[in-house]
């Protein structure tokens, strides 16, 4: 991107960058510099992976002497609306290099590079500055803006921080002088001048009708004169001891380089960036007892514990026994639904086997009364079982996985709470889901509750709450019942394999019961509340029942079903959660969280379902390349939001503009994992 876009003012706050660091830890911001969200930030770290995010450092102002000039490099936006300094009217350039935001400022005939990366397994930012280009040497000084507090919160007034300064670093103490985390630089020194700054506004949350004001605390400036070609690096962690910044990068980019070889040698550039941005979601998950790294030594501690810090920064960079995957940044965490779709696309697909069947086995090692979990909290709390599809999501993921590995020691270990899960629906747990035995079929749902991916809710109102048999949820049944069938004849249980054959038939012929004759397309849920009737309504769920593996509808059925949806729901980026002819329909994701989450699905476009569209679409036509072009569009939305991946919802209505999260796992998920599908049947038709 050049100058058309970083020197504008509302294009480049409006493009965003991120990079992880495998913990569920981040760091984020706009191609401008301003924080634009309170999740914005230069270190956020998880304390406790992949939860108890704290945003540590939220930026670093950068100021440059060169040639007796002074050049501000930052860029703040304050609740008054005065934009400060506007450093992005130096910004030549910005570029992703294999997944490393890059920098590029002109100050007269200097050229100043920054890059921004996060070490793997370890909650530790890097600014990495570098002299491009200069007739004279540049004196640069870093002012790193701090705080300590949850990422879903706002810091107002003083900071109750204080900082310890050393050669070069600084360690940043709480009131009680309890050491949280250190900043420091490969060259230069480091003067302490602690100071408040305050009102920097946060559009963004402004927007979402949110508080959007916050305070920030400076320790002091780091210094260092810097010539063509010698770089400096600001490290900020929670580790007493970072490891070397180059060696930091090289291991990013080689990482990189590695997934995208695992693609089609084919792959354009945007599917080889969607391989990138899979490596972002999966992370560590420890266990409840772990205890979290709340604090770092303080600085006299810092030398002898260099070695011992080491170890334990490359003992967690390791594949880790117990994986999860994020939902999406910057604000979720893991979500077993969420888990389930996405797995196959960050991992199945792209050779990443030891992955899979870790986050397979977390998952059911917390299964209980046949039930996945719904979500983690924040807090490390008890696991939430609010869900009737993330269960059966776990059967398509496991099946994908052992059709690609074959891993029967998996398949020992996870076959028994796989058959117990068919038990338990067919018996009935939690929430009321259990099989009817009139037709088969797998009902879900009391009053007041929100089940199905459909699960928007704003205080104890569920805006589609969808209580009864859903569409979706039945195809997810049949399937699962398909996959429990198979495994029990792999291992030779054959009482297991008629069991699972007798509930297969009897809910493949209540399937039938989704035909809506006068539409020519399935119901979205039928004996809607327990009651006769059925729910009319155009939503994109009906599509599962073509695009997973087992499919009881007729070829012509099959057909209505995609051209229905296309031709009502289908957009550039995405599918709406509801016909644009419906009453109900909102055409704008806006407003407030109440009228947000009444419009999440209710219109709003989710891309994610773009993957299973195309897969459905080229079952019914057999054209792979008509479906690949369902998926193309994609392309320019990696370069308009948070770049090189792709945003969880769009507005219904055009421009179809990007919402929520900025960086959604099963979006990147189902778009690299169904053009991929995709391409080995144009390449073996």
């Amino acid at each position: 991107m050049g100058r058309d876009i970083c020197g504008d003012w509302n294009s480049s706050i409006g493009r965003e960058w991120l990079v992880t660091n495998g913990l569920g830890g981040y760091a984020c911001g706009t191609v401008a510099g301003a924080n634009t969200r309170r999740y914005h930030g230069f270190l956020m770290a998880s304390l406790k992976p992949p939860v108890m995010r704290k945003l540590l450092v939220a930026k670093v102002d950068i100021r440059v002497e060169y040639r007796d000039a002074s050049y501000e490099l930052a860029a703040n936006e304050f609740a008054d609306g005065t934009i400060a300094p506007r450093g992005f009217e130096l910004l030549e350039s910005f570029r992703l290099e294999e997944g490393i935001p890059i920098w590029r400022y002109a100050l007269a005939d200097a050229l100043l590079e920054q890059q921004i990366f996060m070490a793997p397994g370890a909650n530790t930012s890097y600014l990495r500055l570098v002299v491009s280009r200069a007739a004279a040497p540049l004196t640069v000084h870093c002012t790193p803006l701090v705080t300590y507090r949850d990422y879903h919160q706002q810091g107002r007034g003083p900071q109750p921080l204080q900082a310890v300064a050393g050669s070069g670093e600084c360690t940043v103490v709480s009131a009680d002088a309890t050491p949280l985390y250190q900043l420091r630089v490969s060259a230069g020194t480091f003067t302490r001048n602690e100071l408040c700054y305050w009102n920097f506004l946060h559009r963004e949350e402004r927007d979402r009708g949110l508080d959007a004001i916050e305070d920030l605390w400076g320790p002091g400036t780091f210094t260092a004169t810097l010539r063509v070609g010698e770089p400096m690096v600001l490290t900020a962690g929670t580790e007493a001891a970072a490891r070397a910044a180059d060696d930091i990068l090289e291991q990013r980019r080689a990482r990189s380089r590695l997934l995208i070889g695992r693609l089609p040698g084919s792959a354009p550039a945007w599917v080889r960036s969607l391989a990138i941005a899979a490596d972002q979601f999966i992370v560590r998950r420890d266990p409840p007892d772990a205890p979290s790294s709340s604090a770092v030594p303080s600085s006299s501690a810092v030398a002898s514990s260099t070695v011992a810090a080491s170890a334990t920064v490359a003992a967690s960079s390791t594949v880790a026994a117990s994986s999860t995957v994020i939902a999406g940044y910057p604000w979720f965490t893991d979500w077993g639904r969420d888990t389930m779709i996405a797995l196959p696309g960050l991992t199945t697909v792209l050779g990443r086997h030891e992955d899979a069947a870790s986050i397979l086995r977390t998952f059911g090692a917390h299964v209980s009364r046949g039930m996945l979990p719904n979500r983690f909290p924040d807090g490390g709390e008890t696991p939430e079982y609010n869900t009737a599809d993330a269960t059966l999501w776990w059967f398509q993921a496991v099946s994908e996985h052992l059709a690609a590995t074959a891993d029967h020691e998996l398949l020992e270990d996870l076959y028994p709470i796989l058959a117990d899960c068919i038990d338990r629906h067919v018996q009935g747990t939690r929430y009321g889901i259990e099989v009817d035995g009139r037709d088969g079929l797998l009902r879900a749902g009391q009053p007041g509750t929100q089940l199905t991916w459909m699960d928007a809710r704003h205080g104890d109102h569920a805006f589609t709450p969808r209580v009864g048999k859903p569409v979706e949820i039945n195809a997810l049944w049949l399937n699962a019942l398909a996959v429990a069938h198979r495994l029990a004849a792999s291992l030779g249980k054959a009482a297991d394999q008629r069991r699972f054959e007798a509930l297969l038939a009897r809910g493949t012929a209540g399937f039938g019961r989704f035909w809506n004759e006068s539409l020519g397309c399935l119901y979205d849920v039928l004996d809607v509340d327990g009651g006769t009737a059925n729910d009319a309504r155009l939503r994109p769920n009906q599509l599962f029942a073509v695009s997973l593996p087992l499919c009881v509808l007729t070829p012509a059925q099959q057909r209505a079903v995609v051209d229905i949806c296309a031709r009502e729901l289908l957009t550039s980026y995405g599918l709406r959660s509801l016909s644009p002819n419906d009453p109900g329909y909102t055409g704008h994701y806006q407003g407030d969280a109440a009228q947000r989450d009444a419009a999440y699905h209710q219109g709003t476009a989710w891309s994610w379902l773009l993957g299973p569209f195309a897969r459905a679409q080229y079952r019914v036509y057999g054209d792979p390349k008509r479906a690949q072009g369902v998926l193309e569009p994609i392309a320019q939305h990696l370069d308009a939001a948070c770049l090189g991946s792709v945003s969880e919802i769009f507005d219904g209505d055009p421009p179809h503009r990007a919402r929520g999260c900025f960086a959604q796992a099963w979006s990147v998920a189902e778009l690299l994992r169904s053009w991929i599908y995709l391409e080995v049947q144009v390449s073996n038709p």
